[in-house]
């Protein structure tokens, strides 16, 4: 059986010293491993990841490895123009080969991406299964008919086609990540207020919640899927034995599913030593038994992201978040006694009411403060995203999840690439901005962010000097106090002075 050369690229999304480990690639090249050449190009540190994907594709074609394949994870937002800039610099140098998005982009929008001379195929949803039988059909028949292989959409002619979705797998059915692939890890172990070398993890897939404003809803439709703590274990003591990790964060979709199986969890990261992060619910914390919130404390837990989203249990109903506004006060007292750090997000500006819904919950944001005042806040614009269609009892969806117009009476949505790497979607998908917004409204939440980030400046930057948080919590102090957040012209000069650290941009 011939061996296919596979070129993994992550596009670049942030800056080098913003780094972090490519966990997606690397879990794509744990099933690639023994079978299939393959290498990594990481935009964030390549500065010319298209010309090294091309160089990549040479080197490969000359050792005679066959097919050659591309594939890119493209997430919704700015990784989508680094995408196409990949993508097009590809199909100019070798229009024989074909490429591959996967990824959270085109499993929400898959029609777009595969929307392009660029694309040839999309994959949907968890992808190493889905990669293999896409190189043995290509071995076979090349990319002209993908008809029967799940999780994938493509093009049959002019017609666009949706596979059923693939069954989603369990992380300790899937081999261990090969971080030698990477070589020397120090670029990705970066410096975070938990320790000087933080490392990333993925110890579970998916989330049980349907959140109608979550990507992750509408990505796994409902299923999650957990690693077992030895596995989890192992891991951990690899990053840190054999790289150098002094702390962890997790980019599970929603760390602890429920009590009973985060407390063997818990007792792993105890025995592993490293302070951590994570993503967590409100309700999900705040019905923990007071012997796990200890093992929480020793665990080392340093922060948890919450999704506090709103003030009025009505709007989270409308949601289908799951929680009420009691727990995110519950978890925060819970938290401030043992020593966590809670980091809430909070949605602000739907379509349906947003500037009296937005109010309410600026003043709710004062009202967490006062409960644990080192929390952190992070204020969102609200933004949809597609959501799936009903299944028939006792199955799993199997279209992928879809959106008419972004909102009630928004813009329809772009159909190409292209389209959605226009600064206007960028914005929008990244909740910066949201089309139903007024200029007073949008003002108003960044005059009120403005004022809380100096007021309450975030642990997580490690940069700004002790002198200048001081600086800036004094001079917001008597705007916080008095709600006087209009127009705060006088931070906005100090903060050209003083950069600090933003966690709705730069969180870590």
């Amino acid at each position: 059986m011939s061996t296919a050369g596979v070129v993994l690229v992550n596009p670049r999304i942030c800056r080098p010293q913003n780094c972090r480990l490519p966990l997606s690639l690397l879990a794509l090249g744990a099933v690639l491993e023994g079978r299939h050449d393959y290498c990594i190009v990481d935009g964030n540190l390549d500065p010319d990841a298209p010309a090294s994907t091309v160089r990549a594709l040479d080197a490969m074609g000359r050792s005679g490895a066959s097919p050659l394949v591309v594939g890119i994870t493209v997430m919704p937002g700015p990784q989508v123009a680094s995408a196409i800039e990949v993508s097009r610099a590809v199909r100019a140098s070798r229009p024989e080969v074909p490429i591959l998005w996967g990824g959270y982009f085109p499993t929400l929008y898959p029609d777009a991406a595969v929307n392009a001379p660029y694309v040839d195929c999309a994959v949907r949803g968890q992808g190493e299964g889905t990669l293999l039988d896409l190189l043995e059909r290509i071995r076979d028949s090349g990319v002209g008919s993908l008809s029967g292989l799940w999780g994938v959409t493509w093009k049959n002619g002019s017609a666009i086609v949706h596979n059923p979705d693939r069954p989603l797998q369990p992380p300790d059915s899937l081999p261990p990540l090969p971080y030698g692939r990477l070589g020397d890890l120090r670029a990705y172990l970066r410096p975070s207020f938990m320790g000087a070398r933080t490392a990333v993890h993925q110890a579970a897939v998916g989330c049980r919640y349907h959140c109608t404003f979550c990507g992750v809803a509408s990505m796994f439709n409902g299923q999650t899927r957990l690693q077992s703590p030895g596995r989890l274990l192992s891991a951990l003591e690899t990053l840190r034995d054999h790289h150098g990790a002094t702390a962890v964060q997790f980019y599970d979709n929603n760390f602890f599913d429920r009590e009973e199986t985060s407390v063997p969890i818990l007792e792993a990261l105890e025995r592993a030593g490293l302070p951590w992060w994570c993503y967590a619910r409100a309700d999900t914390l705040a019905g923990f038994s007071p012997s796990t919130w200890q093992l929480i404390r020793r665990s080392r837990l340093r922060m948890a992201y919450i999704g506090a989203e709103a003030a009025s249990d009505s709007v989270l109903r409308a949601m289908r978040k799951g929680t009420r506004v009691e727990h995110t006060l519950e978890v925060a007292a819970r938290c401030r006694e043992h020593g966590v750090i809670p980091e809430f997000s909070f949605i602000l500006g739907g379509p349906e009411d947003p500037e009296e819904e937005t109010e309410r919950t600026l003043q709710f944001v004062r009202r967490v403060k006062r409960a644990h005042p080192e929390c952190e806040v992070i204020l969102y614009f609200y933004s949809p995203t597609p959501q799936r269609g009903a299944a028939r009892a006792g199955e799993a969806a199997q279209e992928p999840p879809v959106m008419h117009r972004y909102g009630p009476a928004g813009p329809e949505l772009p159909a190409t690439p292209d389209e959605w790497a226009e600064p206007q979607w960028v914005a929008w998908v990244c909740h910066q901005d949201a089309p139903w917004l007024s200029p007073r409204m949008r003002q108003r939440v960044r005059d009120f962010a403005r004022v809380l980030a100096c007021r309450f400046p975030t642990v997580q930057d490690v940069r700004t000097p002790r002198w200048g948080r001081a600086v800036l919590r004094a001079a917001a102090s008597w705007r916080y106090a008095t709600g006087r957040f209009d127009n705060p012209w006088e931070l906005e000069r100090l903060r050209r002075l003083i950069p600090l650290k933003e966690p709705q941009t730069e969180s870590l």
